[in-house]
């Protein structure tokens, strides 16, 4: 009985996870308010009804990718700010960690992109209690460099939202990159984002030494 239970527990998670993947690959072309759960099911092969077994609605659906797109990026975003290296190194690397994202994620880059603003009120609540979580995550690792000491607890949750927005407009700016038509002009507009980035987050950090002087 358990091994019957348990193939179809490993059943109902493959159909759920094909219902997340045809979603995701749908949004590419459209926004989650526009998207149908007849065409999800569609996609997969599935009747509409079988849907509402792992969703309650396409706002349901939504919630959850939220979760796949940015629940595993907690361990990265610490390591972006982590205190150790000096500052051009920390800078590069958070290049460099966001980058390798968005050329492995960019469907999930997308969606998050585009539904932050988006017209589904709780997928824009998932996706502000994630960034809030990540700016949480950034504020204790600040806490730790010697350079944070003296900082209000508001300054470095202020200065932790700096850097989650900066690292979600890097993404979206290296996402737009590599969706040139031609691989030289591809590599020239990947180029300006890095570089405008590294200023950016140069800025940010020249200005977090000089914020008690």
């Amino acid at each position: 009985m358990s091994h019957t239970l348990g193939i179809r527990q490993a059943q109902k998670q493959k159909t759920r996870q094909a219902l997340l993947d045809a979603a995701l690959a749908l949004l590419e072309e459209q926004s989650l308010s526009s998207l149908g759960l007849r065409e999800v099911t569609r996609a997969v092969g599935v009747a509409p009804t079988a849907f509402y077994r792992h969703f309650r609605s396409t706002a349901d659906l939504g919630v959850a990718l939220v979760e796949e797109a940015l629940g595993s990026l907690h361990p990265m975003i610490r390591t972006t700010v982590s205190t150790t290296g000096d500052p051009e190194e920390r800078v590069a690397r958070a290049i460099d960690l966001i980058a390798r994202h968005v050329d492995g994620y960019p469907a999930h880059v997308r969606f998050i992109a585009r539904e932050r603003h988006g017209g589904v009120q709780p997928v824009r609540e998932a996706i502000r209690d994630q960034l809030a979580r990540f700016a949480q995550e950034v504020k204790a690792e600040l806490a730790k460099d010697p350079v944070s000491r003296g900082w209000s607890e508001d300054d470095l949750l202020m200065l932790a939202h700096l850097y989650v927005d900066q690292m979600l407009s890097t993404a979206s700016l290296l996402l737009e990159a590599l969706e040139g038509p031609e691989e030289e002009e591809r590599a020239d507009r990947t180029r300006h984002v890095t570089q405008l980035a590294t200023r950016q987050m140069r800025l940010i950090g020249l200005g977090r030494q000089h914020w008690l002087d």
